[in-house]
């Protein structure tokens, strides 16, 4: 596994700074670039290479999140990260484009486009005017018409809550948060806070006011922490459910803060397992989404429809438990 020093060396940074940075310690004064620096370097340490033979062709990845949006959700970091390495490999060009430069796009000699995050029914549409071949990863429009890699959220968060019930839990908060289409056409429904709610209140434990909603960042997953501990008090739940990594991160630093033991008195398990999660202190449990394997997915689904594929794909990438000192 790759360490703090090494991330430090190849960043030309002090080991400090990439500890601070991979803390999202709000007192460290760095530039946006350097942050992205380092976090790039820290998934790219994370990611085997895999040897293949190369083609020659040209696509586009568009972005629903900004890049000063991907540096606060490191999942979607990821996913284009393991895109770019696949294509590095086919010897494929690859070009990044938000959501709102479509135009420019149309200028592009491209083959096709993998769109990454969630797109409206009206911006589904402006990408099909530009290409017949698009892959989606992290959302399906259309099961029908269209290739996708996505993730099981609804059976992630059943396995996040029976590993809690498992460990002897009873009083289960969540800290989560919604998204809304870019081009603001309506609320995105969560999987993640709608099965909490759901599975907990088949089993009689679930509880409204263990509920926080926010935004799916280090500053509201703080915030929301802080908010919750005002609210109950002793009565604080023994373990949340955070809907992201970075809301784990700024979790646990709300609990330091309010000097609340973890795991002692309170369990934080995320979700995504971003490859800073081993690295902040305590190191985060999680639950695994193999994101730079959705990237590379979302290439192959790319170049087989561009090889004659007809029928619409939907691949869904399984998750895994990582348990780490943030739980027990």
């Amino acid at each position: 596994m790759a360490t703090i020093k090494d991330i430090a060396e190849k960043a030309g940074v002090s080991i400090a700074t990439v500890s601070r940075v991979l803390n999202y310690d709000p007192t460290l004064s760095v530039t946006d670039e350097t942050r992205k620096k380092i976090f790039e370097i820290a998934e790219e340490l994370s990611y085997k290479k895999r040897s293949v033979k190369t083609q020659t062709s040209k696509i586009a990845i568009i972005h629903w999140y900004t890049e000063k949006e991907e540096l606060e959700d490191l999942y979607y970091m990821s996913i284009r990260l393991g895109i770019e390495q696949r294509c590095q490999q086919l010897g494929i060009q690859v070009v990044n484009y938000f959501y709102n430069k479509l135009n420019e796009v149309r200028q592009e000699n491209i083959q096709g486009i993998i769109a990454v995050g969630k797109f409206s029914e009206n911006e589904v549409a402006a990408l099909s005017e530009i290409t017949e071949y698009i892959i989606f990863v992290d959302y399906s429009p259309d099961d029908n018409a269209y290739d996708s890699v996505v993730i099981d959220f609804e059976e992630a968060t059943k396995k996040i809550i029976n590993y809690l019930l498992a460990k002897g839990h009873r009083s289960i908060g969540y800290i989560g948060g919604r998204e809304k289409f870019k081009d603001g056409s309506s609320e995105i429904e969560d999987l993640r806070d709608k099965t909490f709610r759901s599975y907990l209140q088949e089993r009689n434990l679930f509880n409204e006011s263990f509920m926080y909603i926010g935004k799916f960042t280090v500053n509201d997953g703080y915030r929301l922490m802080k908010q919750a501990i005002h609210d109950h008090g002793e009565n604080l739940p023994t373990a949340f459910f955070a809907g992201n990594d970075s809301i784990a991160i700024g979790c646990l630093r709300a609990l330091h803060e309010e000097n609340i033991a973890v795991p002692e008195r309170v369990n934080i398990i995320g979700i995504n397992d971003i490859s800073i999660s081993k690295y902040i202190f305590p190191s985060l449990t999680t639950l695994k989404v193999y994101t730079e394997l959705m990237g590379e997915t979302a290439v192959d689904l790319l170049l087989e429809r561009i090889a004659g594929r007809k029928v619409a794909k939907k691949i869904i990438i399984a998750t895994e438990l990582i348990k780490r000192n943030s739980s027990f």
